[in-house]
């Protein structure tokens, strides 16, 4: 059973508690403070094999006490815990020598894991970089577990050389991870160089990434340079890599093997230092099962993965992003930012935003420009997201395929009028069997779209529960092949 001492700083009571109780019922001493000046002065006289700490105290914060416990004793853990859970906690902490950061609530699992780690690895030899601007601003938002993993692993690389790959679906901020990488890591006053590989002609990559000489190919006039030299001594950013030609994936393992490259139409090799990362929104192992991207390559570019969540895995951090869009549209128009009501919040969380932040940016934007209103009200939010919730997203049974529900309304229209309109007199009844040839349609694409949920799809439509189900009956609606 183990003897080794815990030191634990925390201004909450009940934590202590919990923590005290959990680690003795392991065999650790314990000894619990709710203030910095007493875990200093315990630190500073030799006492404790780790420390526990939180970030926020009455006298002190932890962060700031982190580079005086590393300086007298740089070989003792210190695990950072902090209710503040944005990327900058997790880079402060990092930085200033911290060998763990744990977000709050804390999983205590977790926590005795890295307790057990901690201790058993020697940790005198983290490296101080220097500390981060107190005033920057935040370059990812979010305090949901699903960023939390996301701000960890990005805490870890800022003070590496890692080449990093990240993936995740359009619209997730794979672009922001990269530049945050770059901007708080040690090549932060060097360049950062990014290269869509889905935005430039197959046949002008290589040009693009290693440059080219004065008559390498028809129109190459003069020299000139690639990102690989733009970026040199800083990052390299290579965005859509699955796109990336075979030919020139080649070429990029070769540079990655050997430190250097040659421009096209070169012969001269050039020495390189840049960090790679790159972002994919595709399956490049299933790339590689498809012979379309090197297996080399992917192991030689996936040395760190990193994943960024989709905003449906996120839903909770909706709140704080739309704060942030809504601030920095207010401030381009010269307005006051807009507040969301509640209820217009929860009606919002119930969409998946298969265009994850970009459409919710949008959706802020528009709401800025559009709307006079200080306030987003429900109202507001459901005649912005209907289009988007039963239009280009929905697809029903009698839709044809990628066809939106206004392109489905409409062809229903056409075929009753082609069939029934066929002289100049309409015929007897038309409003009657026209709303029945446009409501079922209609009601089956919303129940589509909400995946049988009779009370969003009710919702959405703007009737009542009761009436929705009356026309399930009456329309001779199957439910169950929703």
């Amino acid at each position: 059973m183990t003897e080794k001492t815990l030191l634990i700083a925390d201004d909450d009571k009940a934590i202590r508690m919990v923590l005290s109780k959990a680690f003795e019922r392991d065999g650790y001493q314990v000894r619990l403070t709710g203030n910095a000046a007493t875990l200093w002065r315990w630190v500073s006289i030799g006492e404790g094999d780790l420390v526990i700490t939180d970030v926020v105290m009455p006298d002190e914060n932890g962060l700031d006490l982190l580079p005086k416990i590393k300086k007298v004793r740089p070989e003792l853990p210190v695990i950072v815990m902090s209710a503040q859970n944005t990327l900058m906690t997790a880079v402060k902490a990092t930085e200033r020598g911290a060998y763990e950061y744990l977000p709050k609530p804390f999983d205590l699992n977790e926590l005795k894991s890295v307790v057990t780690k901690a201790l058993t690895v020697k940790s005198g030899n983290a490296k101080m970089v220097e500390v981060v601007d107190e005033n920057e601003e935040l370059p990812l938002i979010g305090r949901s577990s699903a960023m939390q993993n996301v701000y960890r692993v990005m805490a870890r690389l800022m003070t590496s050389d890692l080449t990093v790959t990240i993936t995740g679906e359009s619209g997730t901020g794979k672009e922001l991870v990269a530049r945050a990488l770059h901007d708080f890591g040690k090549r932060k006053n060097s360049p950062f160089v990014a290269l869509n590989m889905a935005a430039i002609p197959r046949e002008l990559i290589e040009s693009e990434l290693f440059g080219h000489e004065k008559g390498a190919f028809t129109g190459a006039e003069s020299r000139s340079s690639g990102r690989f030299e733009q970026a040199q001594g800083g990052t390299l950013f290579l965005d859509e890599i699955g796109d990336m030609p075979l030919e020139a994936q080649t070429r990029l393992l070769r540079v990655l093997q050997e430190g250097e490259y040659s421009t096209v139409g070169g012969k001269k090799p050039i020495k390189t230092d840049v960090r790679i990362i790159c972002a994919t929104h595709r399956d490049l192992k299933s790339l590689i099962n498809q012979g379309l991207f090197r297996e080399d390559l992917y192991y030689r570019l996936n040395v760190v993965p990193l994943r960024i969540p989709p905003l449906r895995e996120r839903i909770d951090d909706i709140h704080d992003l739309m704060r942030q869009f809504l601030n920095t549209y207010a401030h381009e128009n010269d307005q006051i930012p807009k507040l969301i009501e509640a209820d217009a919040l929860d009606y919002l969380k119930q969409y998946d935003w298969p265009g994850n932040v970009r459409e919710l940016e949008n959706l802020c934007q528009r709401i800025a420009a559009l709307y006079m209103e200080d306030t987003i009200t429900l109202d507001i939010a459901r005649s912005e997201m209907i289009p988007l919730a039963i239009g280009d997203q929905v697809r029903g049974n009698d839709v044809a395929a990628n066809e939106t529900l206004q392109e489905s309304i409409n062809r229903h229209l056409k075929k009753y009028f082609d069939a029934h309109l066929p002289h100049d007199l309409p015929p007897p009844g038309l409003y009657s069997r026209l709303l029945r040839e446009f409501e079922k349609p209609l009601i089956e694409n919303t129940l589509s779209a909400t995946r049988g949920n009779q009370i969003k799809a009710a919702e959405l439509l703007g009737v009542n529960r009761n009436t929705l189900r009356k026309k399930i009956k009456d329309l001779d609606i199957d439910i169950h092949k929703r």
